[in-house]
C-alpha cells in the first residue's frame, strides 16, 4: 500500500504535524526530498510515526544561544568539541531516526575528529544533544534520542534548562549536572538566556564568555 502525504509546502508545521503508520522508505525519500529542496523541516520517526516540524524565530534564537555558549566553552577552556548542528540521525534496524537541535562529539570527539562518513551502526552517537522546546512536549523526541542512544541532552523550555542523562534501561533521568562539561555551573545558564530579550544577544553572550573565562 502506498502512503500519501500531503506536500510540507501546503501545511502549517511551525506546529507539529504527525502522521502516523508511515514506513521508513517513505520517511526516507520525505527526508531527502527536503534536504534537496532546501526546506527547513525537522522530521521526527519513531516506528511508523512522523512528526513534522519547520524552525519557529524563538526556538531559533535560544538554540543559537546555547549553540554559541556551549562553542564558547569549548574555545575558552581548551576543549575539543565536534559540532554537527542539526545532522540527520537515523538507525534503520530501530526505525527510528531526527535531526536534534543541535549536537556534539565531545567525549568520543578523538574518534571521529573530521569524519564525515558517521553511521551509527558503527560510531558512537553524539555526546550531547540540544532540544529546545518552547511550545511542544520532548516526549515524542526522547524516545528516538534514547532508541539513539545519546547520553545527554539539554532541554531548555523557555524558562528552565533541564539536563537528562541516559540510563541503562533506556530512560533519560534530570540531573544537577553535565557529564559533558561537569565543572559547569548549570543552574546559572538560563538566567543568561533570560537577558536576550532586555540587553541583545551581544551583551548576553560577552556576560557569558566573562563568566566562563572565571572557570579556568
Amino acid at each position: 500500500m502506498t502512503t500519501l502525504l500531503t506536500p510540507p509546502s501546503t501545511i502549517d508545521v511551525t506546529v507539529p504535524f504527525t502522521l502516523e503508520g508511515i514506513s521508513w522508505d517513505t520517511y526516507e525519500r520525505l527526508r531527502n526530498d527536503l534536504d534537496d529542496s532546501g526546506q527547513r523541516v525537522y522530521i521526527t520517526y519513531d516506528t511508523g510515526r512522523m512528526t513534522l516540524m519547520a524552525p519557529r524565530t524563538d526556538h531559533e534564537w535560544y538554540k543559537k544561544m546555547l549553540a554559541r555558549m556551549i562553542e564558547a566553552v569549548s574555545a575558552e577552556l581548551d576543549i575539543p568539541i565536534f559540532s554537527l548542528g542539526s545532522t540527520t540521525w537515523k538507525r534503520k534496524d530501530l526505525k527510528k531516526g531526527m535531526e536534534p537541535d543541535e549536537c556534539y562529539y565531545i567525549q568520543h570527539e578523538p574518534e571521529v575528529r573530521g569524519r564525515l562518513d558517521l553511521d551509527l551502526a558503527n560510531d558512537p552517537p553524539p555526546d550531547l544533544a540540544l532540544e529546545v522546546e518552547v511550545t511542544n512536549a520532548l516526549a515524542d523526541k526522547l524516545s528516538v534520542l534514547s532508541g539513539l542512544r545519546i547520553p545527554e541532552v539539554w532541554h531548555f523550555n523557555g524558562v528552565e534548562l533541564c539536563v537528562l542523562l541516559l540510563q541503562a534501561d533506556g530512560t533519560y533521568v534530570r540531573s544537577n549536572s553535565s557529564s559533558a562539561f561537569p565543572f559547569l555551573p548549570m543552574a546559572e545558564i538560563p538566567g543568561f538566556l533570560a537577558m536576550l530579550p532586555t540587553v541583545g544577544e551581544f551583551e548576553a553572550f560577552r556576560a557569558w564568555r566573562m563568566f566562563i573565562s572565571k572557570l579556568r
